[in-house]
């Protein structure tokens, strides 16, 4: 919105100003300068966060005891302050700051808070906070959503979107903080799903050329999610040169929860609530499939896989004997190997 300011004030002036009209000129020097903040602003803050008090049933959780904890919240009033300096005004992507602002929040309250907050509790405000960024992103408009393996593009419901988006947006949430459990896994596999999301937006569906030859609905306000999306990234790079095994800081319940949030954000932008397999395969696998062996169990009293730890980073670490590092970069390579497959069979087999 700043740089918005600069251009009318200056463009005519002084012509190198209007390079602050590119999008890729946006998203580089917001990524640079949350990627900054988070490296250098991180460790003069985290002394304001809580300590982590060790997680029940969580594997090796003794080895992050006093570590400073929900310094995720400060990743995001980075991703904040670069989005108002960076992200051209529109009031869609700017309430949804607020909201992720609000998920960040809530994850720091429940990193505070002695034992956390109820599963329930926890449960309720996600799907609130899901409901009220589909809401805000889809208002008021019928949607135009694309579906894998098919060339059609369906015109839904504005009411019928919401109720499809808010599922997805809250099963992204909660995996995404399933995964918060090995240094680094997190932080790294959300910072490749959210390029790739931003690729997506930038050169597939935000492209008029590129989405009519993909046959895809073109649209044109994922511009500005490109420029968010890099602004998140790069706050994330610079928690990660902390949070690198071994960590000095967690980003805690107040980034990850925001973070799986934008995840879900992108998805409904983009406009393909399957997207979130493509794009969130191992995220999904490695922490959705704990949700699902909860439920089958408290729901219906159905035990699967009783052998098997979740998430499956705990089964890796204490039933294949790996290490932290090995469980991060072998889930990362993983992740990057099989996303790109994946990217490929979404976009050009239609």
């Amino acid at each position: 919105m700043i740089t918005e300011f600069l251009v009318n004030a200056l463009g005519d002036v002084w012509g190198p100003i209007r390079l602050l009209t590119s999008i890729l000129v946006l998203a580089s020097l917001g990524s640079l300068l949350s990627t900054a903040a988070s490296l250098f602003l991180l460790p003069r803050l985290w002394h304001l966060a809580t300590t982590d008090k060790g997680r029940a049933h969580a594997f090796n959780a003794e080895a992050s005891v006093g570590k400073p904890m929900g310094v995720g919240i400060f990743m995001i009033l980075f991703t904040l302050v670069a989005t108002i300096l960076f992200v051209p005004f529109d009031l869609k992507v700017y309430l949804c700051m607020l909201v992720l602002f609000a998920a960040s929040l809530v994850g720091f309250g429940d990193d505070v808070k002695e034992g956390g907050y109820s599963e329930l509790t926890l449960g309720v405000s996600d799907l609130f906070l899901a409901l009220a960024a589909s809401l805000i992103i889809l208002y008021g408009e019928d949607q135009n959503m694309w579906l894998p393996f098919t060339d059609m593009v369906f015109e839904v419901p504005y009411w019928l979107a919401v109720a499809i988006y808010t599922p997805v947006v809250w099963l992204s949430i909660n995996a995404l903080n399933c995964n918060d459990g090995v240094d680094g896994l997190s932080g790294s596999l959300s910072a490749v799903t959210i390029t790739v999301l931003g690729f997506i937006m930038y050169s597939a569906v935000g492209n008029v050329e590129n989405a009519e030859y993909l046959l895809l609905p073109f649209k044109p306000e994922a511009a500005y999610w490109v420029i968010v999306s890099a602004i998140l990234v790069g706050s994330i790079l610079g928690y990660l040169w902390y949070n690198a095994p071994p960590s000095v800081a967690l980003m805690g319940d107040a980034g990850s929860r925001p973070i799986g949030l934008f995840i879900g954000m992108c998805i409904v932008v983009v406009g393909n609530p399957t997207l979130i397999f493509f794009v969130a395969g191992l995220i999904l696998v490695n922490g959705a499939t704990g949700l699902v062996k909860v439920a089958l169990i408290r729901i219906f009293r159905i035990r699967l896989l009783s052998s098997v730890r979740f998430p499956l980073h705990d089964h890796s670490r204490k039933n294949l004997n790996w290490s932290n590092s090995q469980v991060l970069i072998r889930y990362l390579l993983i992740h990057i190997g099989t996303l790109w497959f994946l990217m490929l069979l979404l976009l050009k087999v239609r």
